[in-house]
């Protein structure tokens, strides 16, 4: 993903967090906050230290942004989000990811709900 469409101030995050609205599943949270603005999406993302060392969290990040790139026609464009993973996405392999995320997603009215993309 370019730098444009990453979400990386501490200060945006707070922003999202506080005034986003957040649904869950087992694997993920997602906060999203609606931009009217905007052009098009941005996404911030973050992995704990319960998720494993640093290559454990690197290897869920890259996961996680290859989900994003390979939905982005799908994604609503006029909003921030950050998508938070949970511990046990350190065992997921990119299949699960990608379903776990889309539906988190989904829940986030972030991608359309008829879309099937979990293939």
């Amino acid at each position: 993903m370019r730098k444009s469409y990453r979400v990386k101030k501490e200060a945006e995050f707070q922003t999202v967090f506080k005034q986003g609205k957040s649904v869950a599943n087992r694997q993920f949270v997602v906060y999203m906050l609606e931009k009217p603005d905007q052009v098009h999406f941005r996404v911030g993302i973050s992995v704990g230290k319960k998720v494993g060392n640093a290559v454990a969290r690197n290897w869920v990040k890259r996961r996680i942004r290859q989900t994003l790139t390979d939905l982005k026609p799908q994604l609503k464009q006029d909003c921030d989000f950050l998508v938070i993973a949970r511990p046990t996405v350190a065992w997921m392999s990119m299949a699960e990811v990608k379903k776990h995320l889309s539906h988190a997603l989904r829940l986030a009215k972030v991608l359309p709900a008829n879309d099937k993309t979990e293939k």
